[in-house]
Formats: C-alpha cells, structure tokens, sequence
C-alpha cells in the first residue's frame, strides 16, 4: 500500500476545505463555469484554469469555483456565471482567459460586473 506525503495531506485538505465553504455557504464570492459538452468544446477547461490560477495567485479562500453542466445556449458558450454575497448572479457568454481575467479583477474583486460582456443579471429563481 502507498504511503500517503504531507503533500497529498495538504491537496487533500483543501479539496475538502473548497467542499466545505461550499456547503457552508460562507465565501465571498462563486465562480460557475458552464461545462457541458459544448462549453467543453468552446474552450470552458481553459476558462476555468484561468480562474484556478487568478484564485491561486491571490491566495483567495472566500472564493469557490465550481461547474456545472450546459446553460442551454450553446452558441455562447463558454459561459460563466459570477455570484457575490452581496449581490444578484451575473451570467457571463463568450468567456476566453483575458475575459476571465478582467470578470475577476472587475467583479469578483472590486464588485462591479462587466456589463459588456454579460448576458443576463438575476437567476431564474430571482426578480432582479
């Protein structure tokens, strides 16, 4: 049987610990990016490296990022959808790694959305 490393320890934990703030619901903000199988095709595992790496280089822990499968417009994927605690999810098309970058700089941590590149404001479950 393999011997398990304080490296493999320290991975472990934080897997679980993205888990857990999850399921908490205590982050500051929540990075979804769209991977059905179009997104996938339209570039959506770079559009999340990108993510990892923003998050990684801030040594963020109130930021989860998470998938989630096809959004249903398949002609604007990669898609991304941004929520803050504080404020309605915005729904991000067309998301490439330099779009990804200025959606995180702008919205995940300076709160404001880049309505340029946003299709919609709200969820389906919200007014606004």
């Amino acid at each position: 049987m393999a011997k398990i490393s304080i490296e493999d320890l320290k991975r472990i934990k934080e897997e679980q610990r993205g888990k857990m703030v999850l399921r908490d619901g205590s982050y500051r903000a929540k990075i979804t990016v769209h991977m059905g199988t179009c997104g996938i095709a339209a570039g959506a595992r770079d559009v999340m490296g990108a993510f990892r790496e923003l998050i990684a280089e801030k040594d963020l822990t109130d930021v989860i990022i998470t998938n989630s499968g096809c959004a249903g417009l398949c002609s604007k994927e990669p898609m991304v959808t941004v929520e803050l605690s504080d404020q309605s999810p915005v729904k991000y098309i067309l998301v490439d790694k330099a779009k990804a970058a200025r959606i995180f700089n702008e919205h995940v941590m300076q709160g404001k959305a880049v309505e340029e590149f946003a299709l919609a404001r709200g969820s389906e479950t919200t007014a606004t």
